[in-house]
């Protein structure tokens, strides 16, 4: 399975970043192989609308399965669902305590936005 995790950095170490659509960076997991790579999102990060949309597109794009982040928004949230992504929100810490957080079902599955702009 891969997994996306908003980070403000690219290391597994790296602080989550709490907001998906305005995160710095997707740190991608592929849980059976331990493959990771983190994807530069700064293009979103300033930007003035559609961020969580175009968020949610790279996610999609990068072939994730499921997201770990803080929160989304409503516009990222239709996205990812469109595309078949879960969503799980409430995660802290570093990346690598996040996709513990998950594999340990501390996590929460989002059925709807959490934040709303």
């Amino acid at each position: 399975m891969k997994l996306a995790v908003t980070a403000k950095g690219v290391e597994l170490h790296s602080p989550i970043d709490p907001r998906f659509g305005r995160a710095t960076y997707f740190f991608v997991v592929d849980t059976e192989t331990e493959e990771t790579h983190a994807t530069d999102n700064t293009m979103n990060l300033n930007a003035a609308h559609g961020a969580g949309i175009q968020a949610g597109k790279k996610i999609i794009e990068l072939g994730a399965e499921t997201v770990i982040t803080g929160q989304v928004g409503p516009k990222a949230f239709a996205t990812l669902q469109a595309g078949g992504i879960d969503i799980f929100t409430g995660a802290t810490g570093t990346v690598a305590e996040a996709i513990e957080q998950f594999k340990s079902g501390n996590l929460t599955l989002t059925e709807s936005a959490t934040h709303t702009p």
